[in-house]
Parts: structure tokens; C-alpha cells; sequence
């Protein structure tokens, strides 16, 4: 599950949850397909589902010319053929920003979300742990490097607090994941970006394998979840 959860627990070869009158959990969305890792700075991976939903996230911004048969997409027109008028406030998803933003036609500007402005850097310098960063942008590290694709005076300020914030929940992160082995970590990985969720999820997983290894049973070969997901599909196929 994508939120956490308990940590996990469980070697190779050992169903999650196996025991007597228990049922096998449900394969999570990142078992249900081979998973593509994330761009990194300003870049984009367009196969990663990850950067594909942090594309949607949306950019405040101004219409700096006429906007023909946009009006609908962006919600502010009931037909398919309305325009956006010069000096109208938008709300962009990143992917249009990117696409319409020129610097010499000025087609629209673009403003920061609120996070990225100076008096929730001030925030992030001062403690950065203390932030629900998934409350106040679930993609705060990916979005905000995709900002400085913009012209923006503000953009090594902005720079340089991304990087200092995630130096200092890293630690954190990883610590937690080593220490909350089969506890409870729901309210913790609820206030993490998509991007330290993954981390903590890597963190609980490296503690996991070790432990493993430690049980000489890291050598225990067994099938892959995709193979294991696909035979119950096609025994499913068949009885019906």
C-alpha cells in the first residue's frame, strides 16, 4: 500500500501474513507492474507513474495574451470553443505550464505555490521535520525541481531550500524505518512526500532482507509476485 502501514516483515518464501486460517494479502499497485523510477532535477520520466501524476499537479499563473479554445480544459468555459482572456488568473497543470511557457512570446506567467515562497522557506530553515509535506504538496521535492524550469529570480533560493529540507528529514526517515520493524508506522509515512515514502519503504525493505540473511534464508529461491499474480489470473481464466 502506498501509504504504509505495519512494517514489513517476512522472508523470501514466506507469504506476508501466512499462518493458520489467514489469507494471503493482495498484490499492491507497485507488484501489478514493472515499476520506472522517477526523473531526476528537470527532468521527467513519461513512464513513470510517479511523474505522470506529479504533472497534474497544478501551478498558479496569468494569461500574458488571448488564450484560444482553452476556456473549457482549464474549467473556466462551458464550451470547447471558449477563450481565455488576456490578464485572466489560471490555475495550470504543470505538463500545460511547461508546454505554453515561452520567455519570448509570453504566452502566460507563472507563479510560485505558497510552499515555495519565502515565508514557507523561512519555515523549512528553521525545522523542516515539522512540515506535513504530503498535506502541503505530495510531490514537494519532484514539483519543486521542475519549477526552476521557469524564470524566476527566486530560483537558487528555492534551489537550495529543496535541497537543505530533504538533507534534513533524511535522516529521520531512514532511522525511523530501521527502528519501526513491525510496528505501526501509518501516522509517520502519512506526513512524508512520494519521494521519502519510497525511501522508507527501501529502508523497512533493506532491514528485512538483512534480517533474512541473517536467518539463512536469503537464498531460498522463489517465484516472482508478477509470476505468482499471473498463474492465479490464468487458473481464474479457465475456471470461468
Amino acid at each position: 500500500m502506498r501509504g504504509g502501514g505495519r512494517g514489513r516483515s517476512g522472508c523470501a518464501g514466506e507469504p506476508r501474513g501466512a499462518g493458520a486460517g489467514t489469507v494471503p494479502a493482495r498484490p499492491t499497485m507497485s507488484e501489478a507492474y514493472f515499476p520506472v523510477d522517477p526523473g531526476l532535477g528537470l527532468e521527467e520520466n513519461f513512464l513513470s507513474l510517479d511523474d505522470i501524476l506529479m504533472s497534474q499537479e497544478k501551478l498558479p499563473g496569468r494569461a500574458e495574451s488571448a488564450l484560444p479554445r482553452l476556456a473549457f480544459a482549464l474549467g473556466q468555459g462551458a464550451g470547447t470553443g471558449d477563450s481565455i482572456p488576456e490578464g485572466s488568473k489560471l490555475e495550470i497543470p504543470l505538463w500545460l505550464a511547461k508546454g505554453l511557457h515561452d520567455s519570448k512570446r509570453r504566452i502566460i506567467s507563472v507563479e510560485l505555490p505558497k510552499i515555495y515562497k519565502e515565508a514557507w522557506r523561512t519555515v523549512f530553515s528553521a525545522d523542516a521535520n515539522v512540515v506535513d509535506l504530503h498535506k502541503m504538496g505530495p510531490y514537494y521535492y519532484g514539483f519543486g525541481s521542475q519549477l526552476l524550469n521557469f524564470d524566476n529570480p527566486e530560483n537558487p533560493e528555492i534551489a537550495q531550500t529543496i535541497l537543505q529540507t530533504f538533507i534534513s528529514r533524511f535522516r529521520r526517515i531512514m532511522d525511523s524505518s530501521q527502528n519501526a520493524y513491525n510496528e505501526d508506522t501509518s501516522a509517520l509515512v502519512a506526513r512524508l512526500d512520494e519521494l521519502e515514502r519510497a525511501l522508507f519503504r527501501a529502508g523497512q525493505k533493506g532491514l528485512n532482507d538483512f534480517q533474512c540473511w541473517e536467518k539463512g534464508q536469503a537464498s531460498q529461491i522463489t517465484a516472482s509476485s508478477l509470476v505468482q499474480n499471473y498463474g492465479k489470473r490464468k487458473f481464474t481464466d479457465m475456471d470461468g
